[in-house]
């Protein structure tokens, strides 16, 4: 299991694009918008199989991430997955916190590890983030919080679905983990 969070702005990633000679492609946007969708999500290698992957995410609208948030994940996302589980996450403040501590203690069947500091390459939700990021969710300027929410939503539920691409995220990064 691997879990990382993220968030998606308001002020789009601008990326290369195409358009017709002598039509500039203009991107009209909101400026001064602070508002963001902070996600939080785990990749999922079941290991009894290892032949399927999950994603799991939840979107918190115009929120930064803290502890509570983290902690209501982690109990919701046990009542659906069975079994031992081993955790790999980065050492984000929530990851390290009292709560979320006293929370693993209480709950024995989960295994937190930390990947090293600074090796995002080593975490398969990076590898989620920058697809969304630079790929589905670039030149997208929307115009409320509520679109952004739900083209966020929409194209993170069609990562869900493709099981290739999770596949190439677990096995961009360099651990040694077998996929069958």
């Amino acid at each position: 299991v691997f879990l990382d969070e993220s968030g998606v702005l308001m002020a789009p990633i601008l990326r290369r694009t195409w358009a017709q000679r002598g039509h500039t492609p203009v991107l009209a946007q909101r400026t001064r918008s602070h508002q963001k969708v902070s996600i939080i999500a785990v990749v999922i290698v079941i290991n009894s199989s290892r032949t399927r992957l999950h994603l799991c995410f939840r979107l918190h609208p115009d929120r930064n991430l803290a502890t509570p948030h983290l902690v209501a994940f982690l109990r919701c996302f046990l009542r659906h997955i069975p079994g031992q589980l081993v955790l790999l996450w980065d050492r984000f403040n929530p990851h390290r916190s009292a709560v979320t501590t006293a929370f693993l203690a209480r709950h024995p069947r989960i295994h937190p590890e930390f990947v090293p500091p600074y090796a995002p390459e080593l975490n398969p939700p990076e590898y989620f983030w920058s697809c969304l990021k630079t790929n589905s969710l670039a030149n997208f300027a929307p115009s409320d919080l509520q679109t952004l929410t739900r083209r966020t939503r929409s194209l993170s539920r069609s990562i869900q679905h493709a099981q290739a691409l999770l596949r190439s995220f677990v096995l961009h990064a360099p651990l040694p983990l077998r996929l069958k």
